[in-house]
């Protein structure tokens, strides 16, 4: 018979992943925002409130060690952008493994696999915007070139 706590502690550890996971897209979507840690404190400072944990902006401090690493270890590598559109494509991981070895990297895997979720939401979160943006652009040329189509069957002559 096998030991029950596997199963109970592999549950464990993928609702760590997810909770790193929505911290990953919040710190992502607060990127945009001029709003920081300090500016957040300031304010509440002088509203008399009290800090409040869940909506306190991240830092990149605020996630546990292997997010750090990972962090660091994303910025290390080149960034690539299609020359078309100009989006963006992500990381470019071909320096990966030395980046790894340079710094003694102690659990790759694990660094690996939270650099791939976070390029995974930053890539969704940029086309995201991009599509917002673009949409954006198409009703301020829709308002400019006077609102689309003109009906003259209600108009008298």
């Amino acid at each position: 018979m096998g030991n029950g706590n596997s199963e109970r502690v592999g549950k464990f550890y993928w609702e760590q992943i997810e909770q790193i996971r929505s911290l990953l897209a919040r710190y992502v979507k607060e990127a945009d925002s001029k709003f920081d840690y300090d500016k957040y404190l300031l304010v509440c400072e002088q509203l008399g409130e009290e800090p409040d944990p869940a909506k306190m902006p991240l830092e990149p401090s605020s996630f546990p060690e292997e997010v750090q690493v990972a962090f660091f270890m994303f910025s290390l590598l080149t960034d690539r952008w299609d020359g078309m559109s100009g989006s963006y494509l992500g990381k470019s991981w071909e320096g990966v493994e030395y980046f790894f070895k340079t710094y003694d990297i102690q659990d790759p895997g694990t660094v690996i696999y939270i650099m791939k979720l976070y390029e995974g939401i930053i890539v969704s979160h940029k086309a995201e915007k991009a599509e917002q943006e673009r949409k954006a652009e198409e009703r301020r040329r829709k308002s400019a070139s006077g609102g689309g189509k003109t009906y003259t069957h209600n108009v008298r002559g």
